[in-house]
């Protein structure tokens, strides 16, 4: 099969699959672990019942009629790709966006990726004496990902597919309430979906990333926390009262000049995160919490939330 071949049957642009082949290169992929092994990996990576229960079903066994060449192919190299960046911490697509209602290696490809990357990387972390507590509990992301996509009816899994291989190459540790992020001289905090924001809990993320990456990786050196996102919007402040745990954490960051981001809607990043939705209307969102309704109440007035950045000292 030619690479123009591969997108055809794929149904995705040349363009994509070129990418994947060009980082792949003739690099080694990584293989499934045994389907004998598998629910008890899903389990710790805190799969699901329905999703574990389709990904089961959808198995790459080398008989399985669903899995084309076309699928084993991008399997192949979509794992190759996201291992040859091992220890990376930016950014990676593992490959194109697929249509995930055709069947079931089409809607869990990504997944199986994820999964048969999770001995290289677990072996990753034990080389920079990382504890297997906090790779089990930074992988378990996966399980999350997939509840809040069944949740957005598959809405989600675009972002969430790239948003993964952070956790399979290394670049992101969940430590108590937040994700850290390597990579540059700040160290990127991410806010998953895991209770509230109180400041006793940031206070002991942060003092658990102090000590973890001087520990674990001594040749990087970071000199504050940093982070995006619209939580840091300061319009919160019109609507949320100043001791509430958003407005609380957004004050401990110094932001930056405000720029609209290429590619990036904040409005549509807002419905994502606080309704776990991009298409129910206005009006049909739930108005329970104090920020759900400041959210619709600005929308509907015909305003727009900011995607911001900032940063505070290590």
């Amino acid at each position: 099969m030619d690479l123009d071949d591969i997108a055809a049957r794929l149904g995705v642009p040349v363009a994509e699959v070129e990418r994947v082949h060009r980082l792949a290169g003739d690099r080694p992929s990584a293989p499934l672990p045994a389907k004998a092994d598998a629910p008890a990996i899903l389990d710790r990576l805190a799969v699901p019942p329905d999703d574990a229960a389709e990904i089961m079903a959808g198995w790459p066994d080398p008989d399985s009629p669903l899995w084309t060449p076309e699928l084993r192919w991008l399997l192949d190299r979509s794992t190759a790709l996201v291992r040859a960046d091992l220890g990376g911490h930016d950014w990676l697509p593992p490959g194109p966006e697929l249509p995930r209602d055709r069947g079931l290696a089409w809607r869990h490809l990504y997944v199986y990726a994820y999964l048969a990357l999770v001995d290289v990387v677990t072996a990753y972390h034990r080389d920079h004496g990382i504890s297997d507590a906090v790779s089990w509990t930074t992988l378990a992301d996966l399980g999350r990902n997939l509840a809040v996509d069944r949740r957005m009816r598959g809405e989600g899994w675009p972002v969430m597919q790239s948003w993964l291989t952070l956790h399979a190459r290394g670049g992101v540790y969940e430590l108590g309430r937040l994700q850290h992020q390597r990579g540059g001289t700040a160290i990127g905090l991410h806010i998953p979906e895991a209770g509230p924001l109180t400041p006793k809990s940031i206070d002991a993320s942060l003092d658990e990333a102090r000590a973890f990456f001087p520990r674990h990786f001594p040749d990087e050196h970071y000199t504050a926390f940093s982070c995006g996102s619209w939580l840091l919007d300061p319009q919160l402040l019109d609507y949320l009262p100043e001791d509430s745990n958003i407005i609380r954490f957004q004050q401990r960051f110094e932001l930056e000049p405000h720029e609209q981001l290429e590619g990036l809607d904040a409005d549509v990043e807002v419905l994502r995160f606080a309704f776990r939705t991009l298409t129910t209307p206005l009006d049909q969102l739930p108005h329970g919490t104090a920020l759900q309704r400041a959210i619709v109440t600005h929308l509907q007035a015909g305003h727009h939330w900011q995607w911001r950045t900032g940063r505070f000292p290590l």
